[in-house]
């Protein structure tokens, strides 16, 4: 009987093995396509936390299924069980292992935002330290060879772009090309440095597909490192709330080859800086002098004026 049980745990814990594998493997598809390299190193940590959890999950379940199935009290067994006595080493191993889990699962996490150096707004209030107040970048990766990673350490000199949060609008300067847009373009496969600044109240920069989150904090410069990996076009949100009409401050990011990225600032560059549509300030203007379900809102910064804003910003909302 002892036999025939250890046995039977033996085959759980193979399934339960293989199940959290196989988890692991399919949370990389809960995501956007990863689109820059620093997005791989988010990807392998939320798989490792995915079947590690899966595991964890499994180890509680299976036998607390097969204790409430087969060893249940019959219906009017009103007996007392048998006593069992507390055993030292098993209260040392249930509670040594989750302290491991813990602290390695912490020193994962803290090596993978090391490699990416997402600093916030820390470095706005942490003292000078030059050997760890660098700008974000993306650490050499130790397990992925890096010819696979698709120019993820390219050593081409790195692209400059002013990034500017307001309510509600996103503007995006090349101060070498003198392009101002209301969408921003990257090129593919190239260091790319955003230097991030607010006019005025907190705003969050965020590409799901980038995997990278960064607080834009007001009156001060924030300098944030990527690379990017994959051509297309994805989607840039305001994380933070920043008033009435921050689900509005969205915009475009088009990250494409090199040759069409230098194509695209020639082109801008020979444009005349026009108002740019903006949502926000459009649907303010429809609503002015009228109250909007009873609240007040704080008046939109005026329409950005740039070289350069996709045609379908330019066409004004449905009536």
């Amino acid at each position: 009987m002892k036999l025939r049980a250890i046995l039977a745990l033996a085959v759980y814990a193979i399934f339960a093995v293989l199940a959290s594998w196989w988890m692991a493997q399919q949370s990389y598809g809960w995501f956007p396509p990863e689109a820059t390299a620093e997005a791989k190193l988010i990807d392998d940590l939320f798989s490792l936390f995915t079947g590690l959890g899966t595991f964890v999950y499994l180890g509680v379940i299976g036998p607390f299924l097969y204790a409430l199935v087969f060893h249940r009290a019959s219906k009017y067994d009103f007996s007392d069980g048998p006593p069992i006595e507390g055993s030292t080493a098993l209260e040392v191993v249930w509670t040594a292992v989750p302290i491991v889990l813990v602290l390695t699962l912490s020193a994962v996490s803290y090596r993978t935002y090391e490699k990416m150096a997402l600093q916030g707004p820390q470095q706005l209030v942490t003292l000078p330290q030059p050997q760890l107040m660098q700008s974000a970048y993306a650490a050499p990766f130790d397990s992925t060879p890096q010819e696979e990673i698709k120019g993820a350490l390219n050593t081409a000199p790195v692209e400059a772009i002013d990034v500017t949060a307001k309510q509600w609008a996103w503007v995006f300067r090349y101060p070498d090309q003198n392009v101002t847009s209301t969408e921003l373009h990257l090129p593919c496969d190239r260091r790319v440095r955003l230097t991030l600044h607010s006019d005025d109240v907190l705003h969050g920069f965020y590409v799901p597909a980038f995997r990278l989150k960064q607080d834009v904090v007001p009156n001060h410069d924030i300098d944030l490192e990527l690379t990017p990996t994959r051509p297309g076009t994805y989607r840039l949100r305001d994380s933070l709330f920043s008033g009435t009409y921050f689900a509005a401050n969205q915009a475009d990011v088009v990250v494409q080859s090199l040759a069409d990225y230098e194509q695209w600032l020639a082109d801008a560059a020979t444009q005349t800086p026009t108002a740019a549509y903006n949502p926000a300030a459009a649907e303010f203007s429809t609503y002015q002098g009228r109250a909007v379900q009873g609240w007040r809102s704080v008046p939109p910064a005026a329409p950005p004026l740039v070289n350069y804003a996709p045609k379908r910003s330019l066409e004004s909302p449905p009536a």
